[in-house]
């Protein structure tokens, strides 16, 4: 479930949502049935938040949308991956506090 600033996106609207985005986006690839995704979801939400207008946010369900995870390596999750420009400029894997997406969100910022 995505917070008031996160997206919920799929393998259909990656392309025009991420890659073609003029801002940097952070896509969390996580699943209902992982516990550690859930830990991280309200994180990934105050991510958004602090970062509005600056970054996007988006979510991906890879139990629902297999093609974009396989595409970019995902084979643990929660996955963050910021991506910038239509490349990946930051990968974050598994459960980790906020401070250490902000650390990733700001070298892409910069």
């Amino acid at each position: 479930m995505a917070g008031q600033f996160v997206t919920n996106i799929n393998d259909a609207s990656f392309e025009k949502e991420v890659l073609q985005s003029d801002q940097p986006v952070l896509v969390d690839f996580w699943a209902a049935w992982c516990g550690p995704c859930r830990a991280l979801a309200p994180i990934v939400d105050e991510v958004a938040n602090s970062y509005q207008g600056k970054l996007k946010v988006m979510k991906m369900d890879v139990d629902a949308n297999t093609a974009t995870p396989a595409r970019y390596g995902i084979r643990g999750i929660p996955a963050l991956l910021i991506f910038k420009g239509g490349q990946v400029a930051e990968q974050i894997v598994g459960y980790v506090p906020k401070d250490t997406i902000d650390k990733s969100v700001l070298k892409v910022l910069a």
